[in-house]
């Protein structure tokens, strides 16, 4: 393994050679001085060896360079990559034609016979080339040095004067007396080593990828293993061997199925397919595994299993589910869905509708229950923010630290337990959309002043900021407190009031738009038989008896408590033995019979048959569709009116109205 060293560095390139190829190496290693940097040793085999391991751990070693014998006994006991020195064809044969001509000269008369001496293996297409220029050539291959000796032994026993070869074979011929001729030349030393410069270069830029790579790994919650083609482990992230129990260069090399048989990805090798999310045990630990085969340029080169830890997805999940605010993500009803036709039912939608073409802030005022989110979400749904985010919160539902750093958000540190790098707050998280502050008049005094500037100036400071952030926001206050009250018992302050008092709408209990309650209680009967489950149709009869007793009931908790009731009624209809009627009502609702008037009631609980005066007027014949038209057109189509001359109650009057119309 390459040693680190700054990314400036020079690759470090050896060349290793001596006698002849030495001379020729430290002539042109200065050459290379902007290239690399290179080190020449002029020693061979055993000798090479250690001295470039110890430079490998000094100071790197990128690629080494050497030629014939030596070139391949380096290549065999060292894992650094190592460059030869070629011998080109133009080469051998200049060699050659300079032999011939010193051959020549030695003769006495006639040809005189070449000889060429090369390492591992002859050149046969060089024979006819020999013949031609009547070169005389012979050749022989050597492997050992002694083998080399050998060779030039035969050649000098056969005639040959002149023996071209390697460094060694041209030493050898010397030492016999014969003429050795050097076969590498300047140019193939520095073709090497410009091939060393691009070998030691397309391995730093491997090197910066894999580093960078095993960076990103080890950074990644997954366990992550990739083998080779023959499953030898090239990669082991910290994560999976800290689940292993062990450290990543324990396997590095080793073959995934032999160390760890339920990691095995050998049949992931063999088919190329990708297996995921299947669990298993692993050294005693459950991990949910996917195994995928590694494919570049459509060729299968290797495969990785990474891991997944099932207690980390649970915690995940939780702190999702924990964070997530459904109803940042947008508005769920609209204008439309405040149902009824009553006269206030359609002043507030008239309203509501117009204070959406308009930016500025709206008060909601109305007892719990009415359906003031319904008028928030519906005014944000009408309005050109339509597309923007619709985020609410409940001043009541948070302390006032809490409520604090939810609305402006926090810095990084801002206090003990701070989330790390900060939070953001709702009033940036609603940018350019829509701010839903329900039970504004719950809102601590302390944080009134800092929402009064934000309303003013249009930008908010994060607890622990220096530097506000702009804001634009558009603001819908909701209250079923009657705030100026407050303002005068010193709960709230009266400068916030008129900020927030600009558009003002009440929102009308159920008990004031009684007509309305028939239509709310089907659209609520539908829905919550379908949460339920249950068929409309076989639980009409529970909202019939329903209706027929919610008129003389009050209604304080208004729409949702007309909600509520249903769904106990539906709930309950289910059960053997339940029955939709006035004595079943009276046991699952007793709070629809505790609104009767007293007479009524008594009545009721008595069974009395005979009612006294204020029994009557509930019981009273009902009234001919004559007076019914008689009675709407001396009171100008006023529903209440004419229900409280007739002495019935509006749902009454709205029945015997949609009955005489065939609806």
């Amino acid at each position: 393994m390459v040693s680190p060293r700054p990314p400036s560095a020079l690759p470090q390139i050896v060349a290793v050679g001596f006698r002849r190829i030495h001379a020729l190496l430290q002539a042109l290693a200065p050459t290379f001085s902007d290239k690399a940097r290179v080190t020449v040793l002029d020693v061979g085999f055993e000798q090479a060896v250690a001295r470039i391991r110890q430079l490998q751990a000094q100071q790197g070693v990128d690629v080494v360079v050497a030629a014939g014998s030596n070139g391949a006994y380096l290549r065999q006991h060292l894992d650094t990559p190592v460059v030869l020195v070629k011998v080109g064809g133009f080469d051998v044969m200049q060699a050659l034609a300079q032999a011939k001509r010193l051959a020549d000269r030695q003769a006495d008369h006639g040809a005189a016979a070449v000889g060429l001496v090369t390492y591992e293996g002859m050149a046969p297409d060089l024979s006819p080339f020999g013949e031609l220029f009547g070169l005389g050539l012979q050749q022989r291959s050597y492997r050992t040095e002694d083998e080399a000796v050998q060779c030039v032994r035969e050649l000098r026993e056969q005639g040959v004067q002149v023996v071209v070869g390697p460094g060694t074979v041209a030493d050898v011929a010397d030492a016999q007396g014969l003429i050795g001729l050097f076969l590498y030349s300047p140019d193939a030393v520095r073709e090497a080593l410009d091939d060393a410069v691009e070998v030691a270069r397309a391995a730093r830029i491997e090197l910066a990828k894999r580093e960078r790579l095993n960076a990103i790994l080890s950074h990644l919650s997954d366990g992550v293993v990739a083998v080779d083609l023959q499953e030898r482990v090239q990669t082991l992230n910290p994560t999976m061997a800290r689940w292993l129990g062990i450290t990543p260069e324990q396997w590095l090399g080793q073959r995934l199925g032999e160390v760890c048989p339920p990691l095995s990805l050998q049949d992931t090798l063999r088919l190329g397919t990708e297996s995921l999310e299947t669990i298993e045990r692993v050294h005693g630990k459950t991990l949910i595994l996917s195994r995928m085969p590694i494919v570049e340029q459509g060729v299968l080169t290797g495969a990785v299993i990474s891991g997944q830890d099932p207690i980390s997805i649970q915690r995940v999940d939780r702190h999702i589910r924990t964070r997530t605010k459904p109803q940042a993500s947008g508005p769920r009803y609209t204008l439309q869905q405040f149902m009824g036709d009553s006269a206030p039912a359609v002043a507030l939608r008239a309203l509501a509708e117009a204070a959406a073409r308009s930016q500025a802030t709206v008060l909601l005022v109305g007892e719990s229950g009415t359906g003031k989110e319904l008028i928030a979400q519906g005014i944000h749904a009408a309005s050109d923010r339509r597309e923007l985010p619709f985020v609410a919160v409940n001043c009541a539902a948070f302390t006032e630290t809490l409520l604090e750093s939810e609305l402006f958000g926090y810095e990084d540190g801002a206090f003990t337990g701070a989330r790390k790098g900060g939070k953001v707050g709702l009033f940036e998280a609603a940018h350019r959309g829509t701010l839903f502050l329900d039970e504004i008049g719950e809102m601590p005094l302390a944080l009134q002043s800092r929402l009064l500037r934000v309303l003013q100036e249009r930008e908010v400071l994060r607890v622990g900021a220096t530097e506000p952030t702009p804001v634009n926001v558009r603001v819908v206050a909701a209250t079923h407190r009657d705030l100026m009250a407050c303002v005068q018992a010193g709960t709230f302050r009266q400068d916030l009031y008129y900020r927030l008092n600009i558009l003002r709408l009440e929102v009308p209990p159920l008990r004031a738009r009684l007509d309305d309650l028939p239509r709310v209680a089907e659209a609520l009967h539908a829905r919550v038989s379908a949460r339920l489950g249950l068929s409309v149709v076989a639980t009409r009869p529970w909202l019939q008896v329903l209706l027929a007793q919610a008129p003389h009931h009050g209604w304080p908790g208004n729409v949702r408590e007309l909600e509520n009731i249903i769904e106990r009624l539906l709930v309950a209809s289910v059960l053997p033995g339940q029955l939709p009627d006035a004595g079943t009502l009276k046991r699952l609702a007793p709070e629809l019979f505790d609104a009767v008037p007293m007479p009524v009631a008594s009545a009721l609980r008595t069974g009395q048959q005979g009612q006294p005066a204020a029994a009557a007027a509930v019981t009273r014949p009902q009234p001919s569709e004559g007076e019914l038209l008689k009675a709407l057109q001396a009171h100008g189509g006023d529903r209440q009116a004419v229900a409280r001359h007739l002495g019935i109650s509006r749902t009454t009057l709205w029945r015997r109205l949609k009955s005489m119309s065939g609806g």
